[in-house]
């Protein structure tokens, strides 16, 4: 449990930076995010513009942009007389994170792959260079 509210502030923020590191999201995209975590029902993006003041054009990018992520869902609702539209709601935070932490470890074993390529090139340089005469 947090210390106080300027630790809660910290820690929301991290998370932000999280979203922003591994999917370059952007600021709307995580106001979106957040708006969408605390309705409590799954959204139309008439409704999540409002919600976040937004040009429903705009908000409508933003959904883009989450659902390309994985970070939200879309499900489908049929009028009676026919006919549909969308609502969204946030994917399972269990989903999300494993998703991050598969990224981390596939960044991390592609880095572990740069490095060694690094270390094989530089050593083959040093061995193929000619000896300083003294």
């Amino acid at each position: 449990m947090p210390d106080s509210m300027s630790e809660q502030l910290r820690r929301d923020m991290e998370c932000e930076g999280l979203l922003e590191c591994f999917h370059g999201l952007k600021e709307l995209d995580r106001e979106c995010f957040q708006a969408l975590v605390k309705a409590k029902e799954p959204l139309a993006v008439d409704e999540l513009a409002e919600r976040v003041d937004r040009e429903r054009s705009t908000a409508y990018r933003a959904v883009q942009r989450l659902l390309q992520t994985g970070f939200i869902e879309k499900e489908q609702i049929n009028y009676d007389q026919g006919g549909y539209y969308h609502v969204y709601s946030p994917t399972d935070s269990s989903k999300i994170t494993d998703d991050m932490q598969r990224m981390l470890n596939d960044w991390y074993a592609k880095m572990g792959q740069l490095i060694q390529e690094f270390e094989n090139k530089h050593e083959q340089s040093e061995t193929s260079a000619p000896a300083a005469e003294g």
